[in-house]
């Protein structure tokens, strides 16, 4: 009996404290508050980027809100039809002042996830000791109507849903490239800027898959929306 009392009495102090927690909580431990690509990583942030999957509004509502912040440049492209249908892609062609190889297109929640990258990116190359910022990024598409690894049958890639990047190279502002095929080993400064932009890619995404996985992903890395920080 007094184990119920306890139980109900905490319930009840919880649920008076929701005003104050709603207004006092930082937007990293708060529930409440819509997600800002500006957010830096962690659990609350990666449970607010799950929470956009099944909420497309709120998802639009997050990239328009980044396209006003200039950390994203994007368009909405009409609905894809056929094997691989996506309700609400989008157009990403660039970051701020990072630019692309090429645009590409996105599922919402892929947009969202790829501009908390990016902006977390900087943070990671400095964390390894690479002064000059990210200028460019080389990759070779997200969305493709196809199984994993091309096969006939199995399941379908995360890029016929456009939820799966891949990105093949960094430029830093003062011209140097960090590319996946030829840095991940060497020289040692280029392998820790890779790394550490890898290891952002895990914080991030639900998945992160570069050279150490296998074979056919020896020259990029594949960033992907499944799971819940699976990274090899």
């Amino acid at each position: 009996m007094r184990a119920l009392f306890a139980v109900a009495l905490l319930a009840v102090c919880g649920w008076l404290s929701l005003p104050w927690l709603k207004i006092h909580l930082p937007p990293q431990w708060n529930p409440f508050t819509p997600l800002n690509v500006t957010d830096p990583p962690g659990w609350m942030t990666r449970y607010k980027l799950k929470r956009l999957s099944n909420d497309p509004a709120a998802c639009m509502a997050v990239m328009r809100q980044a396209s006003e912040q200039r950390l994203v440049q994007f368009r909405a492209v009409p609905p894809m039809q056929g094997d691989c249908p996506i309700e609400q892609p989008l157009r990403i062609s660039g970051y701020g002042d990072v630019t692309l190889s090429s645009s590409f297109l996105a599922s919402c929640p892929m947009a969202v996830t790829s501009t908390l990258f990016v902006i977390n990116s900087q943070n990671a190359l400095r964390q390894a000791g690479i002064t000059s910022p990210l200028k460019r990024i080389s990759h070779v598409g997200s969305y493709a109507c196809r199984n994993i690894y091309h096969r006939q049958e199995g399941r379908l890639s995360e890029h016929g849903s456009a939820d799966a990047w891949d990105v093949t190279g960094f430029q830093l502002a003062n011209g140097r490239w960090l590319e996946v095929g030829k840095n991940w080993q060497q020289p040692e400064d280029a392998a820790a800027g890779l790394h550490a932009l890898w290891r952002n890619g895990c914080a991030t995404f639900g998945n992160a898959l570069g050279p150490d996985y296998n074979a056919a992903h020896a020259s990029h890395f594949h960033l992907g929306m499944r799971g819940t920080g699976y990274c090899r």
